[in-house]
């Protein structure tokens, strides 16, 4: 089949390629109908066959390309039973070598006598003949060296599925060359040459059909930085729309008074980082749009401070403010801890006689367990302005819930929520946005992942918190360290225990991963003498709420959990945490689990077994042992299991990028650059 002029990039390959319907089939599966879909599937890499070696020359045991002919082709049946295909191969030096084709017995059918072919393969010694296995063939018939497809050049390798290989994309791409100059721009002229980058039809043909590597990197330069600036663009097109119109209730003046005030109640010094994020997020709030910035801090950076300070400014100017997070445990905690401060630093407000204007904060805890004439009550008093703050989990998205003039809108850990939920949240009353995360995500990855926020990141922690000893476990370790955790508990100390399932599994693939029920049994039989308590997501709130109350009482020794401990869970005497089955956590939520202990002044550890003595020496876990900064577990984590794995990107609408791309904080800042000066011009 030849390619025609008629042939346009959405024409259906089913009418283009001379292919049996289940490879259209296939690709329908990969998402590829059309000639421009075909052509946009780019290779993963390439490989270097531009050389055409000598039998006599050719390194053993490397990939080599070789031209000459095939006689005597043979059939033959071995004694178990195999077919093979057996051919003289004569090079164009004279030299000859047996070939051998295991299980391809069309190869008889494919090839004469006499016909010359590449024969693509690694070259092996038996005794002293020389010998080619199931060498991969490209009939030439006078085809000069330049023109071959699978060999004597840059040889493209795609991402394989199915039937779908490499040889045969390469085959039919030949046929789909002339439709690339019909391929569109997608990037603005400007962009193109301050960046200094080829067209995109120039890209793909160099990317199909090389001539060196240098047009290889400037092809994969154009590509990466274009999906780079797109995902960029929608980003802030999102931010842009979710703003809306300008608003002038939304001004929150930055009171510096007030927050010197705040500093100066508190028992401790704020890290410069606090700071500056409390004035970032406090300039943003100064505007007459909706802010849309993300705040992310490591376990333990303070960012329920950072939260606090910008709630008590929003409070002094009469706005009210929500902060929804993802657990009731840690909403009681919440109300508890940021109402107390609010209301000590209003006490030491007046006994100062600081000049500061800010009325007795009124603080509410909103969630599916409040009895429901309290929780009327509370909305009832929303919707008259008389609650400042209110804290709770989803129940805050309820139709039912409805604010006087809600100007500060908090959510905790944003990646629990959907993107729904929040939004509506935000919609009761367009108010300013402040995410917070405690999950370390390298600023490459937030700027994307994140786009349409602004970005704070909290890099220091408060006082002098102590370096948690981490160490990985195999199976046979566990006595020893059971006969320590025994000692710490003898001298005064709690231990958590995490889980990955809260029951066992009837599933083969998660049977040997422990469960809390059982694992809390089996403790109390090993720890026959210790308080054992469990905790999981099945429980009910007052369940929860007192299972946690005890265990902070020093009630029970020992806490077995699922990862609902993940979040935000302080309890200053647990100096030990043990993670079961860490393989199966990723670096960001280990090193979160890790963050629940050492918030006291004991020494504190975190023991990951694994589930296999193999496991024990796996990479990732070997990390934890060496770094303590969660940012650096990030970038170690991005770099092993990639931003789809790690981080969700595959569900929230990011193409797959070359990790390179994450990996250059350099290109993803041009990209952010060039798609804000991009919309600026055509807003």
């Amino acid at each position: 089949m030849q390619y025609t002029a008629q042939v346009q990039l959405f024409t259906p390959l089913a009418g283009v390629l001379k292919t049996k319907t289940e490879y259209i089939d296939a690709l329908a599966k990969m998402n590829i109908t059309t000639v421009e879909d075909m052509l946009l599937y780019v290779p993963r890499t390439h490989e270097d066959l531009s050389e055409m070696n000598s039998l006599r020359t050719a390194p053993l045991e490397t990939k080599v390309s070789v031209r000459g002919t095939v006689e005597s082709l043979k059939l033959v049946r071995t004694r178990t039973g195999k077919k093979l295909v057996t051919a003289q191969f004569t090079d164009s030096e004279g030299s000859v070598a047996e070939v051998i084709w295991f299980n391809q017995t069309h190869i008889k059918r494919m090839l004469s006598d006499g016909e010359e072919v590449v024969l693509t393969g690694k070259i092996v010694l038996k005794g002293s003949k020389i010998q080619l296995l199931s060498p991969q063939i490209e009939t030439v018939r006078g085809t000069a060296n330049d023109a071959l497809v699978h060999a004597g050049r840059l040889v493209a390798v795609y991402p394989q599925h199915e039937i779908i290989t490499s040889k045969w994309l390469r085959e039919k791409m030949v046929l789909l060359k002339p439709a690339i100059s019909l391929l569109p721009e997608t990037l603005p002229e400007d962009v193109l040459q301050e960046e200094e980058l080829i067209s995109k039809s120039d890209a793909v043909r160099a990317l199909h059909f090389p001539e060196d590597t240098s047009q290889v990197a400037a092809a994969r330069k154009r590509i990466q930085f274009e999906e780079m600036f797109h995902v960029q663009r929608v980003a802030l097109e999102q931010k842009k729309e979710w703003q809306g119109a300008r608003q002038e209730r939304l001004k929150v003046p930055m009171d510096t008074k007030l927050i010197r005030a705040l500093f100066q109640s508190l028992q401790f010094t704020p890290t410069n980082s606090q700071k500056i994020a409390i004035y970032e997020i406090l300039k943003d709030m100064e505007q007459d749009k909706p802010m849309s910035r993300l705040l992310e801090g490591d376990v333990g950076s303070g960012k329920t401070l950072v939260a606090t300070a910008v709630m008590a400014n929003t409070i002094r100017h009469g706005g009210q403010c929500a902060l929804m997070v993802p657990t009731e445990v840690l909403a009681r905690q919440h109300v508890q801890s940021i109402g107390k401060t609010l209301i000590s630093f209003y006490t030491y407000l007046k006994s100062q006689d600081v000049p500061v204007p800010m009325r007795h904060p009124t603080v509410a805890l909103l969630s599916g367990s409040v009895p429901k004439k309290e929780a009327d009550e509370i909305r009832m008093r929303l919707a008259a302005g008389t609650v400042d703050l209110v804290i709770g989990t989803h129940a805050l998205i309820q139709d039912s819930v409805q604010f006087k003039d809600l100007k500060l809108v908090i959510v905790d850990e944003q990646h629990r929520f959907g993107v729904v939920q929040r939004q509506r949240l935000t919609e009761k009353g367009s108010p300013h946005f402040l995410a917070m995360t405690a999950t370390p995500i390298p600023r490459t990855l937030a700027l994307t992942a994140h786009g349409h926020h602004d970005l704070s990141v909290l890099l220091e922690k408060p006082g002098n918190r102590k370096p948690i000893q981490t160490k990985v476990v195999s199976p046979s370790g566990r006595k020893t360290v059971e006969l320590f955790i025994d000692q710490q508990i003898q001298e005064g100390r709690q231990v958590f225990v995490i889980c990955p399932l809260i029951s066992e599994s009837a599933n083969e693939e998660f049977a040997d991963m422990k469960s809390v029920k059982q694992e809390t049994e089996r403790l109390k039989e090993s720890f026959a003498h210790r308080n054992i308590a469990m905790l999981h997501g099945k429980m009910s709130a007052e369940e929860k709420e007192k299972t946690m109350k005890d265990f902070k009482d020093k009630k029970s020794d020992i806490l077995v959990s699922t990862s609902v401990i993940e979040v935000g869970i302080d309890v200053p005497n647990a100096s030990i945490i043990i993670i079961e089955g860490s393989e199966r956590f990723g670096l960001a939520q280990l090193h979160q689990f890790r963050g629940r202990v050492g918030r006291g002044e004991h020494k504190s550890h975190c023991f990951l077994f694994t589930t296999t003595p193999e496991q024990a020496h796996s990479q990732r876990l070997k990390a934890m042992e060496t770094y303590h900064d969660g940012f650096q577990l990030a970038e170690i984590d991005l770099q092993i299991r990639g931003p789809g794995e790690l981080y969700g990107t595959r569900q929230s609408g990011i193409p797959e990028f070359s990790l390179s791309s994450l990996l250059n904080p350099e290109l993803v800042v041009r990209a952010r650059r060039a798609a804000e000066k991009y919309l600026s011009t055509v807003s």
